[in-house]
């Protein structure tokens, strides 16, 4: 009980600071989640539409995941130098797949007599894809996204190590003076923000997979 009122005296102390760390982890965070999104559910989209193609990009992207983000991280430095663009990097990467693999499971699930169905009413394709097959496959696209924001809000604690700011550097800071109290007003608002993300998007996640409770 000591420690956490240590710690949420020196988070007072440095409010400045610690909303600044907030600002920039979500920051991070929101920028590599919403690059992954628009890059991966339209690349799902396709892949779903040409079956040959699907494992050879999953793979591909899954391949990339096995590497560690720390190691993403320092192999960009070379190229982006310390700071943001490293750490954004390694945050997409890690993004992507859960979004990828679940977006394309979603489109893939979407029952084809519907979808022929639609046609046959006279809809254009865009109209297929915009009233039908998107919504029907959101919930499962959440799933993804809703992974993959878990992930990056905790990983991009690492941010600290290479300079790109964000909630790390209090755990940073902590470690390096070996001071519990410190580390933890990086730790707790970071576990807080993963929790609150998985929980705000399971919610939006039941209410649309439940149409008719709106």
């Amino acid at each position: 009980m000591e420690l956490l009122q240590q710690t949420w005296e020196y988070g007072v102390e440095n409010s400045e600071r610690f909303w600044e760390a907030v600002r920039t982890h979500l920051e991070l965070s929101g920028v590599a989640l919403g690059i992954a999104v628009l890059l991966c559910v339209p690349l799902a989209l396709w892949i779903a539409r040409r079956t040959e193609l699907a494992d050879v990009v999953i793979n591909g992207f899954n391949a990339v995941r096995v590497v560690p983000s720390l190691a993403i991280l320092f192999l960009a430095i070379p190229y982006l130098g310390l700071g943001r663009g490293p750490a954004l990097v390694a945050l997409t990467v890690l993004a992507c797949p859960p979004v990828l693999i679940n977006s394309y499971a979603a489109f893939r699930g979407v029952n084809r007599d519907v979808l022929e169905a639609a046609r046959g009413m006279g809809m254009s394709e865009w109209q297929v894809l915009r009233r039908v097959e998107f919504p029907l496959a959101l919930p499962i696209v959440l799933t993804g996204i809703r992974t993959a924001a878990i992930e990056v809000i905790s990983s991009a604690a690492l941010a600290a190590l290479i300079s790109a700011g964000g909630l790390g550097d209090f755990v940073v800071r902590g470690m390096a003076v070996r001071r519990a109290h410190i580390m933890l007003a990086g730790a707790i608002p970071i576990a807080l923000l993963a929790l609150l993300s998985e929980l705000i998007l399971s919610s939006l996640q039941r209410w649309l997979a439940v149409p008719e409770a709106r």
